[in-house]
């Protein structure tokens, strides 16, 4: 799960006005833009947003596992293969907060005013 810098604001400005969301005090919310994906679809995403080609190599997670545990990174292979879910639905029933911008749309911002290319 990933949270958009524009949603990540607009949810802290909602949480913010008491008048807009008193449910909000003390609470604690986990937030995601409710788009899901996996590294390889972020990955397509992040490329399709650039404009650019993308090429994968399919590698088998248990090949990445293997390896990574026998280099002593087990840990860090559990947390790229594993499910990063967040469940944000807290935050949308008790104060019906929706995201502003789809995971797509940040992308090409992103991309837009990246001064690196």
């Amino acid at each position: 799960s990933l949270v958009a810098l524009d949603n990540l604001v607009n949810f802290l400005a909602l949480c913010a006005d008491s008048d807009r969301s008193p449910r909000a005090a003390n609470q604690v919310f986990l937030l995601s833009d409710g788009e899901d994906v996996s590294t390889t679809e972020l990955l397509r995403k992040v490329a399709r947003a650039y404009g650019a080609n993308l090429r994968l190599l399919p590698v088998p997670s248990c090949l990445i596992q293997t390896v990574a545990r026998s280099l002593g990174k087990g840990a860090l292979a559990d947390r790229l293969l594993g499910s990063l879910e967040v469940d944000s639905s807290k935050a949308r029933e008790l104060l019906g907060w929706k995201p502003v911008v789809s995971m797509d749309e940040q992308l090409k911002n992103m991309a837009l005013h990246d001064s690196s290319i």
